[in-house]
């Protein structure tokens, strides 16, 4: 018997299995994959898979991307469960404007930060970063009210911009220092301050608007990155999207069905 949750980022789907659909489950299998190969799933990755009782995920990538994962699912005759993000679950109240348009991703790693703040009895605001494609900078406060974010480019989407919007800056990547003496160091470490400073500024915020140091809270990709240079205390926790997509599957406790495809 598992679970299967899954992330549709924006370069790549992670996945994972899970004893049952409750963050307090145990993790049985995990894996990644690019979004250009999510069309073999069913022939690679989860072919030896036993079948799971139901499926939850967030999709960021678009309905297209979506649909093709939907149809890696036929292998089991399974009918998925996508999130939308609300105006409350999970312990999360929605600060945003329009509280469906924020990104299912965003809303989803909040739950699973909440969640295990709760978990250790810690009554403190929180911020979640997670370094991906994009990098966003999501705060909570000590009662679990989102209380706003930041979106940048990443790592990547940086460099790419650097070298359309210029010329002669088509060079090897390039090291993270403090003082760089060449053109690949400098827009390599350029990039990853102005992130780390990003961070560092809404901290600065969290603590003022809260009047308490939030507990800082690293997932992503590229966070591997990022996490070096910050001298925040902070938590990695690579499991924090499938973290919050289990509390809301234990919470609203959806029916899993068969497809009707």
């Amino acid at each position: 018997m598992s679970f299967l949750v899954i992330d549709i980022g924006n370069t790549r789907l992670k996945w994972a299995t899970y004893s049952a659909p409750d963050p307090q489950a145990t993790l049985l299998r995990h894996g990644a994959v690019f979004l250009e190969t999510i069309d073999d799933l069913s022939e690679r990755e989860w072919q030896d898979l036993s079948a799971p009782t139901g499926v939850l995920g967030c999709a960021v990538a678009g309905d297209n991307v979506r649909r093709r994962v939907e149809d890696q699912l036929e292998i089991w005759d399974l009918e998925p469960h996508w999130v939308a993000s609300e105006a409350s679950a999970g312990g999360v109240s929605n600060g945003y404007d329009h509280p469906v348009r924020l990104g299912s991703d965003r809303w989803v790693a909040m739950v699973g930060a909440r969640h295990r703040l709760l978990m250790r009895g810690e009554r403190c605001p929180a911020l979640v970063v997670m370094v991906g494609t994009a990098v966003t900078v999501d705060a909570l406060d000590a009662d679990g009210h989102f209380l706003g974010g930041l979106i940048l480019p990443g790592f990547g989407l940086m460099l790419k911009a650097l070298e359309m919007g210029t010329a002669g800056l088509k060079v090897p990547t390039g090291e993270l220092c403090h003082f760089p003496t060449n053109t690949s160091d400098a827009l390599m470490s350029g990039g990853a301050w102005a992130i780390a400073g990003a961070i560092d500024r809404m901290y600065a915020h969290v603590q003022t608007r809260c009047g308490q140091a939030p507990a800082l809270f690293m997932s992503g990709g590229a966070a591997v990155k990022l996490a070096p240079m910050t001298g925040l205390p902070f938590e990695m926790v690579d499991t924090l999207i499938f973290e919050g997509l289990l509390k809301l599957a234990s919470e609203r406790q959806y029916v899993f069905k068969p497809s009707m495809n």
